[in-house]
């Protein structure tokens, strides 16, 4: 195992750099008031703290995260859930917002001009090595695997790359490598896209993880800066660069992917449209889960509320508090009501004679009498009226609410607010 002079894991001579600042806008109204990263996601947690923990069970303890697009949710879960990084024992968790700090006018201009603005701070950690992640996937990895292929090939650039089906790659960054592992194109959204070498089924997709040696990227990144035809992008300038002039390698997510003895594959979601987010959710109602939340050797860690536990009341035939093949948060009430095969978050209300099925309550969903509720998301704090069916009418569901391809209705409080205004 390649270590430092110190005798190190390399994860501790490593920072992670943190990519939180997008919208997500295929989430639709989701992040009208928050960013993708600051999503929730599986009943407790939020989008982010996937790569955060798998940064601190790696054991990077230095991290910085760059946010821009409505990032107070984001900003105010990391103070609150984040907070016990310590600097007298070498660990910094800094936010980084788009500041002005080299322009008054400048914003974050792209993936790599949000590591370009803080190269300072970088500086600061005094770190060989940054670990590039984005803020807004759902995911386990340990970053030190990756890290040790970093320093035993030499590379420039170390990708992590998922293995795709060869018809779903047209979605993705794509990696072209020879049979040692070595990038030789990077093809963002190709129309045909090339096999893996001995498997032409199969695509290397990249996840958005990138490892460098700092002093290279930093360099890097001043000459990028300077460039006037540089979107200052990652996967559009910085990592094209490198795979044409330098040494690109490819790091397959399957090396890396932690798994207990439940999960059968690696598991990776990019739940960035409504309905990747509700299957994902509603996945893990599954009586075995593609994605297993239970495993205390690897735990997501997030902002723990103090809260009461989930409570069930009424028994009484068709008034019954009653969950089956569902997560139930803490705080919850379910108060003669029924749910199957849904997720609900912290502070949930549902009333008597009401029914979820395959619903996904983000917090403080208050449900009423006798709703009756399918196939949906609902928005945080979010009160559904007495007696609403969602679920079984298309069109009625298309009229008032945001209803998917697929068939899944997205309700926030603006759109229940607008239909009892035209209803009156």
């Amino acid at each position: 195992m390649p270590r430092g002079a110190s005798g190190q894991r390399l994860s501790n001579q490593a920072m992670a750099f943190v990519l939180a600042g997008g919208r997500g806008s295929r989430l639709k109204e989701l992040t009208d008031r928050r960013a993708k990263p600051a999503v929730y996601f599986g009943g407790k947690t939020r989008i982010i703290d996937f790569a955060l923990s798998n940064a601190l069970n790696s054991g990077i303890r230095k991290m910085a995260i760059a946010t821009q697009y409505k990032a107070h949710s984001l900003i105010r879960h990391l103070q609150r859930g984040w907070g016990f990084f310590r600097a007298e024992r070498n660990e910094y968790l800094d936010i980084l917002p788009a500041s002005q700090r080299v322009s008054e006018n400048k914003w974050y201009m792209g993936t790599a001009d949000a590591v370009t603005q803080n190269i300072d701070i970088v500086d600061d950690y005094d770190v060989k090595y940054v670990v590039i992640l984005a803020g807004d996937h759902v995911y386990k990895m340990d970053y030190e695997v990756m890290l040790r292929q970093h320093v035993e090939t030499g590379a420039d650039v170390t990708i992590g790359c998922l293995t795709v089906p060869r018809e779903e790659a047209s979605a993705f960054g794509v990696m072209d490598v020879d049979p040692t592992g070595r990038i030789t194109a990077f093809l963002e959204k190709p129309k045909d896209p090339p096999g893996m070498p001995g498997d032409p089924t199969h695509s290397l997709a990249s996840m958005g993880i990138y490892v460098f040696d700092w002093a290279f990227l930093r360099d890097l990144l001043i000459r990028d800066a300077e460039d006037p035809n540089s979107s200052h992008d990652f996967g559009h300038d910085i990592i094209p660069d490198i795979v044409k002039n330098g040494s690109a390698i490819a790091h397959r997510f399957s090396e890396s992917c932690i798994m207990t003895g439940l999960e059968t594959e690696p598991y990776w979601r990019d739940v960035g449209t409504v309905d990747a987010f509700w299957q994902a959710n509603i996945d893990l109602t599954d009586f075995v889960p593609k994605l297993d939340l239970y495993d205390n050797e690897w735990p997501i860690w997030t902002y723990a509320e103090i809260k009461p536990p989930a409570k069930f009341i009424h028994d009484e035939d068709g008034r019954r508090g009653n969950a089956v093949s569902s997560l139930i948060a803490g705080d919850c009430i379910v108060s003669g009501s029924e749910i199957r095969n849904s997720l609900l978050f912290t502070g949930c209300r549902t009333h008597s004679f009401s029914s979820m099925e395959y619903v996904v309550a983000l917090p403080y969903v208050r449900v009423n009498r006798s709703a009756q509720l399918s196939r949906c998301v609902i928005d945080r704090g979010v009160e559904i009226p007495e007696g609403l069916v969602v679920g079984e009418d298309p069109e009625e569901d298309a009229r008032w609410f945001r209803r998917t391809d697929d068939g899944v209705v997205l309700i926030t409080q603006d759109m229940l607010d607008m239909r009892a205004a035209k209803l009156g």
